[in-house]
């Protein structure tokens, strides 16, 4: 048996601990053997954190408890693939000394080019992004479709974008990490292309992020499309605002509960504003509300 813990968990236990004090009724007052009580809250650098360096975003996400974030590639925080090793240790030290989790970083990385010479360009760029990830701390990467090429049939592209998933989910495996492919792009993002995608991956190393698309709701419904790739989650799902617009928020927490998903639901907010840190600190108890919700149901 483990009896002892990792300065990193002890800091990320006791700030959930002091943060749950403050939340009436949170969800982390419970036992932990609750369904959907492994879930947790974090964020993306989407927009919300696109002009934050490392030391803001932890100081952010750790006064709201959200503290799990992935990067954006790009943004001001400053994390590529071109840093040195000495860069990527420093990273990786601070989120070490803080409670807030690297998930990962968030890529623009696609594979239905149907130019070999791009597709291959895309295929290394993803191996280096894995392993800064590793290098960092992180434990994925997040990749996506994004369009059906044409002059391609389209099941020519899904077969290409399969095969390709196939490929790095292997590059991920051997390093440690997991190709989170994001539900994404026109058409691409509709669920049986992403299943029919994920049918060609023969490992466990590339898994579907969930992305909370309008598309979701086409055809059967919201539940049949989940079903269709529940299989095949890995350890992200991007979320938006969960108290603005139509989206069935709530129906969705509740799938999740029901089949007691462990990994992370990240903010990956598209407003502006002005006190970002108070509506981090919203969205925070929006969610907790949900869970409790979807958990009482059971």
């Amino acid at each position: 048996m483990r009896f002892y813990q990792s300065r990193k968990e002890f800091i990320r236990n006791l700030s959930l601990l002091v943060g749950a004090s403050a939340i009436p009724g949170s969800l982390f007052a419970s036992s932990g053997k609750v369904a959907g009580s492994k879930m947790k809250l974090g964020l993306v650098t989407y927009l919300w954190a696109k002009d934050w360096d490392i030391p803001t975003i932890i100081k952010n996400c750790s006064e709201t408890q959200v503290l799990g974030v992935e990067l954006r590639v790009e943004h001001a925080h400053g994390v590529n693939f071109n840093m040195t090793a000495a860069e990527r240790a420093e990273v990786k030290k601070k989120f070490n000394d803080s409670p807030v989790e690297i998930v990962g970083m968030g890529t623009n990385e696609e594979y239905h080019s149907p130019d070999p010479a791009v597709l291959k360009k895309h295929i290394e760029n993803t191996r280096k992004w894995l392993e800064l990830s590793r290098d960092i701390g992180g434990s994925g990467v997040k990749v996506k479709p994004n369009a059906f090429p044409d002059g391609v049939s389209k099941e020519k592209t899904l077969e290409q974008i399969g095969k390709a998933l196939n490929e790095i989910g292997k590059m991920a495996l051997d390093m440690g990490q997991q190709i989170r492919l994001e539900v994404h792009g026109r058409e691409t993002q509709q669920l049986p292309n992403i299943k029919t995608m994920m049918d060609y991956v023969e490992n466990k190393g590339a898994t579907v992020c969930w992305n909370c698309n309008d598309q979701d709701l086409d055809g059967q419904g919201l539940e049949y499309n989940f079903n269709l790739v529940k299989d095949k989650f890995g350890d992200i799902c991007h979320v938006r605002e969960l108290n603005v617009g139509d989206y069935p928020y709530q129906e969705l927490m509740d799938l999740f509960v029901k089949i007691d998903y462990p990994g992370w639901i990240l903010l990956e907010c598209r407003t502006n504003p002005a006190d970002k840190v108070a509506a981090m600190k919203e969205q925070r108890q929006v969610w907790e509300n949900m869970i409790e919700k979807a958990q009482a149901k059971l």
